[in-house]
């Protein structure tokens, strides 16, 4: 994490600031990049990638590549905010609903007073919008853009619209801002300690049983595959 943060500092305060997209991959979407070739070309094609979930560690280190620790995106969000305030860095949220977003970025400015939360955006607009979207995006001029609108959708949005948004360092954050928000809850302490918080979301939210399946492929691919598999150059 430490590494993480220090070197997104480094992109963010650079002269360059070209468009930086950072995704925190999880099992579930290794398993998705594998089975869909669009899905994998945006896996590719950002400029960093990090661990965000305890299946990815493992994996990493059964195939001889150890990471040193998960980097969680939520914790994530939460490291460079607390970074920003030093740079005073200015910070646009996409996604989830207008009550969310708007809670989420009371919360923020709050306990991050250094940071300027310079736009909002709820993530209920359509393919047709996204001009509009990008342009107000584009007039906000953040340092970092945070999307929240489902991995199968966030990564590959900010993916297609990379160079038109021009912002410095982007990334998809899932579920965060309903925590932020306080709508729902993270997994409590226990869960993350035992590195079960995928299964704390699964106890609140059964829907999610179907999606949860990939993780037993992941595990099984790992374990059969692990000789070939090479870290993609």
């Amino acid at each position: 994490m430490d590494d993480t943060v220090k070197y997104l500092t480094h992109i963010l305060e650079s002269e360059e600031r070209r468009p930086f997209q950072i995704i925190t991959a999880n099992p579930i979407m290794v398993m998705k990049a594998l089975e869909e070739p669009d899905y994998m070309k945006v896996m590719r094609d950002a400029e960093l990638l990090v661990p965000d979930g305890t299946g990815v560690v493992w994996a990493a280190a059964r195939t001889e590549t150890p990471v040193q620790e998960r980097v969680a995106g939520f914790d994530l969000l939460h490291e460079l905010m607390k970074a920003g305030e030093d740079y005073h860095w200015k910070v646009y949220l996409l996604g989830s609903t207008p009550e969310v977003i708007h809670a989420t970025a009371e919360k923020l400015r709050l306990q991050y007073p250094g940071v300027q939360i310079c736009g909002v955006r709820d993530g209920y607009f359509k393919e047709d919008q996204d001009v509009e979207v990008i342009a107000d995006i584009r007039k906000a001029a953040p340092d970092i853009l945070l999307v929240a609108r489902g991995a199968d959708t966030q990564e590959p949005w900010i993916a297609r619209y990379k160079e038109q948004l021009g912002v410095p360092l982007m990334m998809g954050v899932g579920g965060s801002f309903d925590v932020i928000s306080g709508k729902s809850k993270r997994a409590p302490k226990l869960f993350q300690k035992l590195r079960a918080e995928w299964l704390y979301r699964l106890l609140r939210e059964p829907a999610r049983a179907g999606r949860m399946l990939a993780l037993p492929k992941f595990a099984l691919k790992v374990l059969r595959d692990k000789e070939n598999m090479t870290k993609p150059s």
